[in-house]
């Protein structure tokens, strides 16, 4: 064989290896996106989990709270009805900002502060609202190696081959964003 003959052939072998490569690249981002998506979803249905134990313990002080219970109840019946990540990350906000108002109330109670039991729940609670932000950490970050991927040559003509588009980071919901009303 001549030389010719070795230079295409070392150039099909590298070419077959770089469709390979980004092949292999775009499954390893797609399951790391995958994963981190699994990841909050554990994450929200721990908290969703913890709450009828919370409730159970401040029932006991704040009889009259009814209003506040609803809300926290409401907002995780919506998470466990819900399908999609978008739908349980929204009611998933919605039992957060329900559960500020659990430890608003307790400030008003004095003993269901020293309560062991609310005390232990708290912390739980407190652990899992850092993983459920590190996961989306996680999850915003596997995105932006996903996208920059697609959008970086030669990716850009691997993801328009494999027919692989830019995909969206998890968002901020506005009123989360907003500057809470702080008065002295």
């Amino acid at each position: 064989m001549d030389i010719i003959t070795w230079i295409i052939i070392i150039i099909a072998i590298l070419i077959v290896l770089a469709f390979i490569i980004y092949y292999n690249k775009f499954v390893i981002l797609g399951n790391r996106i995958d994963n981190s998506l699994s990841q909050i979803d554990v994450q929200l249905r721990k908290r969703a989990d913890l709450v009828p134990s919370l409730l159970k313990t401040v029932k006991g002080y704040a009889k009259h709270e009814s209003k506040i219970m609803k809300a926290v109840t409401d907002a995780r019946k919506e998470f466990l009805k819900s399908n999609t990540m978008t739908e349980k990350a929204k009611a998933g906000n919605q039992m957060q900002e329900a559960l500020k108002s659990i430890f608003a109330i307790a400030e008003n109670y004095p003993q269901l502060k020293a309560n062991e039991n609310f005390l232990h729940l708290q912390k739980e609670l407190s652990a899992i609202e850092d993983k459920i932000a590190y996961s989306r950490q996680f999850y915003n970050d596997s995105i932006l190696s996903y996208n920059t991927t697609v959008e970086r040559f030669p990716g850009v003509i691997f993801a328009g081959i494999y027919s692989k588009a830019k995909k969206e980071y998890l968002q901020i919901p506005v009123e989360a964003k907003a500057v809470p009303d702080i008065e002295f």
